[in-house]
C-alpha cells in the first residue's frame, strides 16, 4: 500500500520560486569587480535570473549540456546557479585557483559548451583557447562600461547578453534525479574527478543543513558564504539562502581581504558566515592589528582543514563563536556539524575544548562506519579509529566519464580516505587522511593532533607536520611552522609546549620554520607538496 501523498518533485525551481514569492524583497549584496557595493533582492535576482535563461535558451542549449563558470562570489554567479540548472543544463563551477593544466582538463573532461568568467580570468582563458574543441562561447561577467578587450571567439559582455531578453519564462517540469551542477575533485592525487550533484540531492542537503542542529538558518539571518561557489556549491548556501529567506553578503574577489569582510560584516549586519581556518586567521589578525571589532557577528563555520582551538579562542575574544564542519565534494558536502549538545554547559573548559575541535555529529541523511584494514566494523568508542565510509542522499555513487573507477565498495559505501574515530553521541574525529597519517615504530601518529597542539604556542601563525624518513622508526613527524608576526621564535620552546597536549611518542624530533605553508586550490595545507619539499631531510 502507497501513501496517499502528492507526487512533487525535489528541484532547484522549486527553491527558486518559493524565494520569488515569499521572500522577494530579502536582500542580496556583492562586491564585484565593476561594483563596490551592489545591491538588490530576491525579487530582483529571480527577474534576471529569468532573463539569463531567455539568452541561453536562444543560444540552443539542450537538457544536460555543460555550461562553467570560472567566478568568484557574487550576484551575477548566483543567477547562473539558477538559469542554468532550472533550465535543465548542468552548471558546472570551475575553480580558478587550480592550474591552468587542470582547468584545461577539467573543461575537456565535462565538455564544457559555454564559459561564463570573472573578467580577472579572462587571460587564463585566452591561453587555453587552442585546446577547448568543445567551447563554442564565452561570457564575461561585467557590464559594457568594464568589458575588457580580449582574443577569444564569440564573447560577450554579461549585461548586453541579458539586457533585451524578456523577464518571462516557462521553466521546464524536471524529474528531481536531473542532474544539477557538477564540481570537479581538487586533484590532489591524479587528474581532479567530477562530482555531478541532483536536483534531488542539492534540495535535501539544503533543508538538512538549515536545520537546528546544524546551521540552524532563517530569515532573519544575514549570511555571508566566502567559502567560494566554485567550491561544493558555496556548501550549499547559494540554496540554503533562498529556501529560508536569509540575506545573502558575497564578497566577491575580496574573500581573504581582512578589512572588506570587516566592512561586510559591520556595515550589513552579517550574523553567520562560512569560511576555511585561512579566511578566519586573516580575519583575526587585521581584527587584531587595528582594534576593530564585528559586534553582529555571533557565528561562523569552519571547514575544508582542521580548525585549531587557538584560532577557536582567538574568535571567542571578538564573541564569534566557530563551529566545525566536515564534508567532502563527494558529500554535496555536507557530512558533520559540530554544534554543542544541551548538557555540555555542565562540563569542564577542558571538557568543552575537546569537543569543540572535533569534525562534529554526523548528520540526519548521512550514515557512517568506521572499519578496519580487514574491512570489519569498528566500535563507535571514541577511541578505536579506522577507514571512514559513508552513505547517503547526497553522497556520490561514481565520477563523470570514470566507469571504470567505482566510487563505492561492494556493500554500496563511499571510501572517504579519511581514518576517523567516532563516539557514543555521533561525534566524528578525523584523525588524519590515510595518506598523511605517519606510521611510527608501527604506531599511528595523528598529523592533526600535533599541529592542532602546536597550534596553541603564542608564537605560531600555522603549523603542518608530514612524517620523514627515519632509520629506526620508519618515519617519525616532523613540525613546520610559519612564526607569528613580529617575533623570534624558539623551537625547543615550541615543541616543549607540546608535552602533555598529545603523547610523549607523538612529539616530533625537531621543528623547522618557515615563510609560507603550500596549500591547496581549495585551502587545505598540501602535505603532497611539503613532502617533496622536505623529502631529502633527515634528523
Amino acid at each position: 500500500m502507497n501513501g496517499l501523498m502528492m507526487d512533487s518533485q525535489l528541484t532547484i525551481t522549486t527553491i527558486m520560486k518559493h524565494a520569488d514569492r515569499i521572500h522577494r524583497n530579502s536582500e542580496i549584496v556583492s562586491v564585484t569587480g565593476d561594483n563596490p557595493r551592489h545591491r538588490y533582492t530576491y525579487a530582483d535576482a529571480f527577474r534576471r535570473v529569468r532573463q539569463l535563461a531567455n539568452a541561453l535558451q536562444n543560444c540552443g542549449f539542450k537538457p544536460g549540456d555543460r555550461i562553467a563558470t570560472l567566478a568568484w562570489n557574487d550576484h551575477r554567479h548566483f543567477e547562473l546557479y539558477y538559469a542554468i540548472s532550472c533550465s535543465g543544463q548542468i552548471c558546472h563551477t570551475i575553480n580558478p585557483r587550480l592550474f591552468a593544466e587542470q582547468i584545461d582538463f577539467i573543461i575537456n573532461h565535462a565538455e564544457d559548451q559555454w564559459v561564463f568568467t570573472d573578467p580577472m580570468f579572462v587571460p587564463l582563458l585566452e591561453g587555453l583557447k587552442e585546446s577547448l574543441p568543445t567551447v563554442k562561447g564565452f561570457v564575461v561577467l561585467t557590464d559594457a562600461a568594464n568589458m575588457p578587450s580580449s582574443s577569444l571567439e564569440n564573447v560577450h559582455c554579461y549585461e548586453t547578453f541579458i539586457a533585451d531578453q524578456a523577464d518571462t519564462f516557462e521553466w521546464p517540469d524536471l524529474d528531481e534525479n536531473t542532474a544539477s551542477s557538477m564540481c570537479y575533485t581538487s586533484g590532489t592525487t591524479g587528474n581532479p574527478k567530477g562530482v555531478v550533484y541532483s536536483h534531488r540531492s542539492t534540495v535535501l542537503h539544503s533543508i538538512v543543513g538549515s536545520l537546528p542542529d546544524v546551521m540552524s538558518l532563517s530569515g532573519d539571518d544575514v549570511i555571508m558564504p566566502i567559502v567560494p561557489m566554485f567550491h561544493v556549491n558555496a556548501w550549499g548556501t547559494a540554496y540554503n539562502g533562498p529556501m529560508v529567506g536569509c540575506k545573502l553578503v558575497f564578497p566577491g574577489p575580496k574573500m581573504a581581504d581582512g578589512e572588506t569582510l570587516t566592512q561586510l560584516i559591520n556595515n550589513e549586519k552579517v550574523n553567520y558566515s562560512l569560511g576555511v581556518p585561512t579566511v578566519w586567521l586573516a580575519l583575526v589578525d587585521y581584527l587584531n592589528t587595528t582594534g576593530e571589532t564585528v559586534e553582529t557577528l555571533k557565528r561562523v563555520v569552519a571547514g575544508g582543514s582542521a580548525c585549531p582551538l587557538s584560532l577557536m579562542k582567538s574568535m571567542d575574544k571578538y564573541g564569534v563563536y566557530m563551529h566545525v564542519g566536515w564534508g567532502m565534494t563527494e558529500m554535496s558536502p555536507l557530512g558533520s556539524y559540530n554544534k554543542p549538545m544541551g548538557w555540555m554547559k555542565d562540563c569542564t573548559e577542558e571538557e568543552k575544548d575537546a569537543y569543540r575541535i572535533r569534525a562534529g555529529r554526523i548528520v540526519y541523511g548521512v550514515e557512517m562506519k568506521i572499519v578496519d584494514a580487514d574491512n570489519n566494523s569498528l566500535p563507535w568508542d571514541g577511541i578505536a579509529s579506522g577507514l571512514l565510509l559513508v552513505k547517503g542522499p547526497w553522497v556520490c555513487n561514481g565520477y563523470y566519464r570514470l566507469e571504470d573507477q567505482p566510487a563505492l565498495d561492494s556493500d554500496g559505501w563511499f571510501d572517504t580516505g579519511d581514518m576517523a574515530s567516532i563516539d557514543e553521541y555521533g561525534y566524528v574525529v578525523i584523525t588524519d587522511r590515510v595518506k598523511d597519517v605517519i606510521k611510527s615504530g608501527g604506531e599511528w601518529i595523528s598529523s592533526i593532533d600535533v599541529e592542532n597542539a602546536a597550534m596553541s604556542h603564542p608564537h605560531v601563525q600555522e603549523s603542518a607536520v608530514i612524517g620523514v624518513a627515519d632509520p629506526k622508526w620508519t618515519e617519525r613527524p616532523l613540525l613546520i611552522v610559519i612564526p607569528a608576526v613580529g617575533v623570534t621564535p624558539d623551537k625547543d620552546s615550541i615543541l616543549a609546549s607540546l608535552e602533555g597536549k598529545i603523547a610523549k611518542w607523538w612529539i616530533p624530533g625537531d621543528c623547522v620554520f618557515v615563510d609560507e605553508i603550500p596549500h591547496t586550490a581549495t585551502g587545505k595545507i598540501s602535505k603532497k607538496d611539503l613532502r617533496e619539499q622536505f623529502k631529502d631531510y633527515s634528523y
